[in-house]
């Protein structure tokens, strides 16, 4: 296969293709970023001078060179977006969520296959530094077998979110499919698929018509139970990793700082990117032969998001599979699906 650079589009120059995606893009080689949608706004070429700024996504699917397209526009708009482009022969890489429900993503990879163009979704929460280390930890034994696992992803907003997709009653809107895919991807990608699951959200803002908080816990065998929480309304956040297991616990707060750097304008290339600052380190605990307490500090390893746009050059280029499955993000559908318990 070829291995030139894979020319590649953007749907959307809003916060998440602005902080999330362009900058990738822009500075790994294997991709040559062509062009954005801005209906409005023009800001794009401030920082990339080159770039074709379209009018609107008709344009953008009409440019035969594109291969790739990012589809990051509103939630509610990416099982159509994403089908109009896999028609018109482009890959494409999908914001989570994928789509708004189980439905749409069987469809969206069935068309995919027909059309013999790859369907991945951004689940960059993966490459995290903080979760990168919270993994390495379970992977290394040292827990023994893993009983629990709480994760969190807290924030204080009482104010409603300027963006309406997200606080609109409407498909695919609210808490639990803006943060649940993360929380729910990072679970399904440690341990995968559980056996039972319960739901719980409820709405606390004033006049917010959406949940802005949710409760998952999901039961696995061999005993695993695994918590994940998040809340718009929590002013002084917990651990966001707290693992127990058979040999010891571990803790870690969430301080993966690649977002604030990338916000700020810093390259994914420069030296300090994605480095946690000091003070942020995992609390592990292990409970050794003679049954006394050893306590160490893990530094968190560095957390990249190039990570994810490699793998979708592996897997565009070397036909290597993208680790964010088909089958998972169904599961991850389903549980976002499941009606709340009462």
């Amino acid at each position: 296969m070829s291995k030139y650079p894979i020319i590649t589009g953007i749907l959307s120059y809003g916060m998440s293709g602005r902080i999330f995606h362009a900058p990738f893009l822009e500075t790994n080689t294997r991709f040559k970023l062509k062009a954005v949608v801005e209906r409005s706004k023009k800001q794009a070429q401030e920082r990339y001078p080159n770039i074709i700024s379209y009018d609107d996504v008709e344009q953008m699917l009409n440019d035969e060179e594109i291969e790739l397209v990012v589809v990051n526009t509103p939630n509610q708009t990416h099982y159509d977006f994403a089908k109009k482009a896999l028609l018109r022969g482009k890959h494409v890489l999908i914001e989570k969520p994928c789509a708004a429900t189980s439905k749409e993503v069987k469809e969206l990879f069935d068309i995919g296959r027909r059309q013999q163009r790859h369907v991945m979704v951004f689940q960059n929460r993966r490459w995290d530094s903080d979760f990168k280390l919270v993994k390495r930890i379970i992977d290394s034994g040292s827990l023994g077998e893993i009983i629990e696992f709480h994760v969190r992803f807290d924030r204080y907003r009482r104010e409603k979110s300027p963006k309406l997709f997200k606080e609109t009653k409407q498909s695919a809107s609210g808490l639990t499919y803006d943060l649940g895919p993360h929380l729910l991807d990072q679970i399904i990608s440690l341990f995968g698929k559980p056996e039972k699951s319960i739901k719980l959200c409820s709405t606390h803002r004033e006049h917010s018509e959406v949940d802005d908080f949710f409760t998952y816990v999901l039961s696995y065998n061999k005993g695993l139970t695994v918590f994940a929480y998040a809340s718009l309304l929590v002013a002084q956040p917990l651990p966001a990793y707290v693992v127990h297991g058979t040999k010891g616990s571990f803790q870690k707060s969430r301080a993966d700082v690649q977002e604030e750097q990338l916000d700020k304008s810093m390259w994914p290339t420069d030296e300090l990117f994605g480095l946690e600052p000091v003070g942020e380190e995992g609390l592990l605990t292990v409970i050794n032969k003679n049954n006394q307490k050893q306590i160490s500090f893990k530094e968190a390893l560095k957390g990249n998001y190039k990570g994810l746009f490699n793998a979708v050059y592996e897997q565009l280029r070397k036909d290597k599979p993208y680790p964010i499955t088909e089958e998972q993000i169904l599961w991850q559908m389903e549980l976002l699906e499941q009606e709340p318990w009462n």
